[in-house]
């Protein structure tokens, strides 16, 4: 039986009132606090202070504050997270911070289901260095691949984007350490749903958005973790002007700041910094082991309820609840029709390529009820053919 979280934090959210929403694994929905947040920056931190807010309201500083709440949210030491910019540019830095502290000539190992764009970025950086592009492996080989000793980067995200599947990043991230492997993850579909404990785990990298789980809102900054260990020793590779030891001497020779702050590029996303900064409250009340627990029920529910209907839909996430994170997907015909169907008629989830039928929960706003409802309405969607018709076959640019 789920503990119902949603009794007391949904009303929180600004949710459509007909709406089921199993997507808050691609983008979290709004906090209405927020609203007001957001309003009072605008108005009267921008309109009356304008240029003086930067010192006035700390908007300089909020990169690091911010970057501190998160931290304890990964099990991070204080001052080893700063946030800005996207998860591209985040996981840009970690992997030329890793390939410099790295004692090891070797590849960069990643999986072959990892997320396209951080091998994409990565490939980027390699192919600039002249250097060998990722080494892909069926997430099965991961480990026997690290014992070989031809790795010198370790490159994963923690929980599969398509499928929830979860690696056991203890035991991975011991192996690696054993081989003297560094190690970057990707908590994209973690941080909020996961706990973490990056110094505990001897994690020597990280980045995540910030817009899934934490409900940052679209276009949220990312964050990165660097092992302090390491911070002093990177020469970042892309010298921002915020990132120098003394950005407003304005020195033609660039200085990199002494702590994180070497990890910051340019001029912080103030109203964006301050939207996530008040998502983030929510995290003061919550526990993340509770969090964890109800998802696992969740998504066992969602699975089961499924199963019993004998849809033909072919789970593809892990069944075992430990292996998989708050996200379930299942491959079927005409997945894409089914899902615009289902958006159609008030469940919200998405669809991703080839034949995947997404479903993200969040005990924060999900309940059982909803598990209930939505198969309910997707049974008649499937019993009546109702996502035959031709509307819901016309692709949209996001899916």
């Amino acid at each position: 039986m789920v503990n119902n979280l949603h009794k007391k934090y949904r009303p929180l959210f600004q949710i459509p009132e007909n709406w089921i929403y199993f997507d808050g694994n691609s983008l979290g929905p709004l906090q209405k606090t927020i609203i007001k947040k957001v309003s009072n920056m605008i108005s009267n931190e921008w309109g009356e202070q304008i240029i003086k807010g930067w010192n006035k309201s700390n908007w300089m500083t909020q990169p690091d504050s911010v970057g501190n709440i998160i931290a304890k949210l990964i099990g991070a030491d204080k001052n080893s997270v700063t946030v800005g910019d996207t998860l591209a540019i985040k996981l840009f830095q970690a992997i030329s911070g890793a390939l410099q502290v790295s004692k090891k000539t070797g590849f960069v190992l990643s999986d072959e289901s990892n997320f396209p764009s951080d091998l994409y970025i990565a490939n980027s950086y390699l192919k600039e260095k002249n250097l060998s592009e990722v080494k892909l492996v069926n997430k099965t080989k991961i480990e026997d691949e690290l014992q070989k000793g031809k790795i010198s980067i370790l490159m994963l995200t923690q929980v599969d984007y398509r499928t929830g599947e979860l690696y056991d990043l203890k035991k991975i991230n011991n192996i690696a350490k054993k081989m003297g492997v560094i190690t970057v993850w990707d908590f994209a579909h973690s941080i909020g749903a996961l706990p973490l404990n990056v110094r505990e785990d001897g994690v020597d990298f990280a980045v995540g958005c910030t817009y899934k789980y934490l409900c940052g809102g679209p276009g949220s900054p990312a964050f990165i973790y660097v092992n302090p260990k390491y911070i002093d020793k990177i020469n970042p590779i892309i010298a921002g002007w915020l990132g120098h030891e003394n950005p407003f001497n304005f020195d033609l020779n660039y200085k990199p700041a002494r702590d994180i702050k070497r990890f910051r590029i340019g001029t912080p996303p103030v109203i964006q910094m301050s939207a996530l900064e008040e998502a983030l409250k929510i995290w003061d009340n919550v526990d993340i082991n509770l969090i964890r627990k109800e998802a696992q029920l969740l998504t066992s529910l969602f699975i089961d309820n499924i199963n019993d209907l004998k849809f033909d839909m072919k789970l593809i996430s892990p069944r075992h609840s430990d292996q998989r994170g708050s996200q379930v997907a299942y491959v079927t015909k005409n997945a894409y029709e089914k899902m615009q169907a289902l958006i159609d008629f008030g469940v919200i989830g998405d669809y991703r390529e080839p034949n995947i039928m997404r479903f993200g929960f969040n005990p924060l706003y999900n309940s059982e009820e909803d598990i209930i409802k939505a198969i309910e309405i997707l049974n008649k969607i499937l019993k009546d053919n109702l996502w035959k018709n031709k509307k819901y076959s016309k692709r949209k640019l996001v899916t």
